[in-house]
C-alpha cells in the first residue's frame, strides 16, 4: 500500500471511529460505520505481505522512544512511528500543536490510550450488531 492509499485509509478509518463514538454499542446507525471498518480491516489485511506483520500497540508504544526537546517538552519523532500507526495518529491528531521537530508525546501516549478505548467499543458495537444479526 502506497502513502496515498494509507492515508485515505486511515482518513476514512478516523471517521468511522469519531462516528462509532457517538453511537451506544447496538444503535442500529452503526451499522454504516462498522461495513465500513471491516472494509478497511480487510483492504490492510491484503495489502500487507505475510512476511510483514503490522506491530500491536503494546509493541508500537514500547517500540517508540520519547527524546526530551531542548526547549524541555518530551516529544517523540515521527520518523520512529512504524506505519500504519504513523499515519492513525497524525489522522487523530490533525490541528494539534506541535513541535517542528515532532509532536508532543503527551499527545502520542494520549492517542494510544484513545485507541486502545476505542478499540474497546469497536468490539462492542460488533458484539452487539452480532447479536442483531
Amino acid at each position: 500500500m502506497n502513502r496515498l492509499e494509507l492515508r485515505e485509509l486511515e482518513r476514512t478509518r478516523r471517521r468511522a471511529l469519531w462516528t462509532l463514538a457517538s453511537l451506544p454499542p447496538g444503535d442500529p446507525m452503526a451499522s454504516d460505520a462498522l461495513a465500513i471498518l471491516d472494509d478497511l480491516d480487510d483492504q490492510e489485511r491484503n495489502a500487507t505481505p505475510p512476511t510483514e506483520k503490522t506491530l500491536e500497540l503494546i509493541e508500537v508504544r514500547d517500540s517508540v522512544p520519547v527524546e526530551r526537546h531542548h526547549s524541555g517538552i518530551d516529544i517523540v519523532l515521527e520518523l520512529n512511528i512504524p506505519e500504519p500507526w504513523g499515519e492513525r495518529f497524525f489522522q487523530a491528531s490533525v490541528g494539534s500543536t506541535r513541535l517542528p521537530e515532532g509532536p508532543y508525546a503527551r499527545d502520542w501516549k494520549k492517542f494510544l490510550s484513545e485507541w486502545m478505548n476505542e478499540m474497546a467499543h469497536l468490539e462492542k458495537h460488533r458484539a452487539a450488531h452480532d447479536k442483531r444479526g
